[in-house]
């Protein structure tokens, strides 16, 4: 039972610009300090190696370990990873250059996003609904934050089911993420910190540590 004084954090209204019919919208934030980035680098499937070749084609080249992350051509860091919108004007373009079309604008800093492809200073995102395209690298922060997606989520004093209630945050509230555990992370959105299962976030990989 949650007690009578319990807080409610809810969503603030913020959105983007769409240029287009079909454009997604981003979700809104709860103000929050910032939290540097420790990106976790997810696993990587790859093929058997080939057959050996034949000796007039020479050696082949030695086929990458499964173990081994994919990592980003231009800033050597792995892909896919996430990170947060920097200004409170993001333009997404169709392509990775000035040139390209603006598909459409963002408009609220510290939305988190996640970089799936790169080329010199430009990142390919993607956020919580799969939409994205290209963006410039500086107008992307390391600072993690997260999005709730569980309604009225309990936000809890400890890491554990029946832990004491420190509030309560609205489906689509952005809060900064801290430290994870493998099933916890603990966030903070409005000035209240806890404790809330990793599975209610999106932003964070279901396999991610942080301290």
């Amino acid at each position: 039972m949650i007690a009578a004084a319990l807080v409610t954090v809810f969503a603030a209204s913020s959105g983007a610009l769409a240029q287009t019919p079909t454009d997604g919208v981003p979700l809104p934030v709860a103000r929050g300090a910032e939290v540097p980035a420790t990106p976790a680098p997810p696993a990587e499937n790859v093929a058997p190696p080939a057959p050996p070749p034949t000796p007039a084609a020479g050696p082949a080249a030695p086929a990458p370990r499964s173990n081994e992350p994919t990592l980003g051509p231009s800033t050597n860091l792995p892909i896919p990873r996430y990170v947060s919108l920097k200004s409170n004007e993001v333009n997404v373009r169709r392509g990775p250059s000035s040139s390209h079309r603006v598909d459409w604008v963002y408009n609220r800093a510290g939305l988190p996003v996640q970089i799936v492809g790169e080329y010199e200073h430009w990142r390919r995102i993607i956020d919580r609904d799969g939409e994205g395209g290209w963006v410039h690298y500086a107008l992307l922060s390391g600072n993690r934050t997260v999005i709730v997606q569980s309604d009225l989520l309990p936000v809890l004093a400890q890491p554990e089911p029946n832990a004491p209630v420190v509030a309560e945050f609205e489906s689509g509230v952005i809060a900064n993420l801290d430290e994870c555990r493998p099933d916890w992370c603990r966030i903070a959105a409005s000035g209240y910190r806890g404790w809330a299962p990793k599975s209610a976030l999106w932003g964070v990989d279901a396999d991610e540590i942080r301290n």
